[in-house]
């Protein structure tokens, strides 16, 4: 176990970011995702704060380097204040289920962006694995276009959820892989879960700096009031930005970013029962087949 310790502390991670996606779902379809995407931050950094001074004796990461403070800065900026307000819009749009599919394709934007910035390499088992991640999405996302119809697509294919949801969820994908990367760069021999103090610091600055531009600090602070929603936040805050955001740094430390990213692309498969059961949601077996082949690559990368 020892010697995977990154690919399980990924196998966490996507198991963590099931719960997260699940409540961050039902809390923005209740006060919009704008909002929730500072909130959960700011109840994400109180976790992670209270713990880093129990654990570390520090309750700030005073002692992170210009270098670290810089690389992660921007991956927080990338990875939350662009990726996640791609993301939780496209769980408003097309559901957490099917984004969180549309997710799946970090990977292999994790492995090319670490190709050129990192000069890390991958097996042909490894991307034939990523190969059959974007053939499962495919299938979920594609249909056959029926003669004499219109709709969103290309050819004789069609998609099966609004393109616009659609491109929200592979902005979030984008927003993941270039944090991932990022945060690899700066993490180097600093505490996983400060250096994800700093990310999260940079994401409430960044929301912050929009919310003034935006003028949406009225309907945030109006987002307090509804009790249902902030119980749904506080939930999705410890198994996202505290626990979630944490292993997912402990991962890509002790493992090739683009194989973590891959295991962390579970996600689509383990959110599957809990989506018919907590939403009735109908999956098809299409569906459930296309998140089945869109994972099945992770089983690769431990042969």
């Amino acid at each position: 176990m020892t010697n995977h310790l990154g690919e399980f502390a990924a196998l966490l991670t996507a198991m963590f970011w099931t719960v997260t996606a699940l409540a961050f779902e039902a809390a923005s379809r209740r006060i919009g995702s704008m909002a929730v995407n500072l909130l959960r931050l700011v109840i994400g950094f109180s976790f992670l704060s209270l713990f880093t001074w129990v654990y570390r004796g520090v309750l700030l990461p005073v002692d992170a380097s210009p270098h670290a403070w810089l690389y992660l800065t921007l991956s927080g900026l990338i990875g939350f204040v662009f990726g996640d307000l791609c993301l939780f819009q496209a769980f408003v749009v097309i559901g957490a289920r099917v984004s969180m599919l549309l997710m799946a394709l970090a990977p292999p934007m994790t492995a090319f962006l670490s190709w050129i910035v990192l000069g890390e390499t991958l097996s042909p088992m490894s991307w034939l694995g990523m190969i059959l991640t974007i053939t499962g999405i495919g299938i979920v996302v594609l249909k056959r276009q029926e003669s004499g119809t219109e709709g969103n697509g290309f050819g004789r294919v069609k998609f099966n959820y609004p393109l616009w949801g659609i491109l929200l969820g592979l902005g979030g994908a984008l927003g993941q892989a270039g944090g991932l990367v990022l945060s690899k760069v700066g993490i180097q021999g600093y505490d996983t879960f400060a250096a994800t103090q700093i990310r999260v610091i940079a994401g409430i600055t960044g929301f912050s700096a929009m919310f003034f531009v935006m003028r949406h600090w009225r309907d945030t602070f109006r987002a307090l009031t509804n009790r249902k929603a902030m119980m749904q936040l506080t939930l999705g805050a410890f198994f996202g930005p505290f626990l979630g955001v944490s292993f997912s740094l402990i991962s890509i430390k002790y493992a090739d970013t683009g194989i973590a990213a891959t295991i962390m692309a579970l996600v689509p498969v383990l959110i599957i029962p809990p989506s018919m059961l907590i939403y009735k949601e109908k999956v098809t077996l299409k569906e459930a087949a296309g998140a089945f082949i869109a994972v099945t690559g992770v089983a690769l990368f431990f042969l």
